[in-house]
């Protein structure tokens, strides 16, 4: 049974950087597209970032230019996020769905992360 554990997260003035993690457990990495999806109170979770198993990427356009997502032999996935912004905070979730795919919406995947806490402040 696929695993999803994210790590990292916490607060950060804005302009500066943050790495959140998601370990993906129960099978094998490469056959997944892992993505990241925010929200905030009150706001449909949206996405940011994905990347399928042969490593091509889509980033949602507020953030383009500003994460980046690396993936490691550990069947880790890092969302590095630079040059942050008020906005950016919310509920980070790491999601999965087996097969290689660049899709940013949350009824597409079906495996999902309890979320690390993002804050930026102004």
């Amino acid at each position: 049974q696929v695993q999803l554990a994210e790590s990292g997260g916490g607060s950060v003035q804005a302009g500066g950087s943050l790495e959140i993690s998601c370990v993906l457990s129960g099978d094998i990495f490469r056959d997944y597209s892992v993505a990241w999806f925010r929200q905030v109170p009150g706001k449909e979770r949206e996405g940011v970032a994905v990347r399928a198993g042969d490593g091509a990427t889509t980033y949602a356009e507020d953030v383009q230019g500003r994460f980046t997502l690396v993936a490691s032999a550990r069947k880790t996935l890092t969302l590095r996020m630079d040059s942050l912004k008020p906005e950016d905070s919310g509920m980070y979730y790491c999601a999965a769905r087996r097969g290689w795919w660049q899709m940013l919406r949350t009824d597409f995947f079906d495996h999902w992360g309890q979320g690390t806490q993002v804050t930026v402040a102004s």
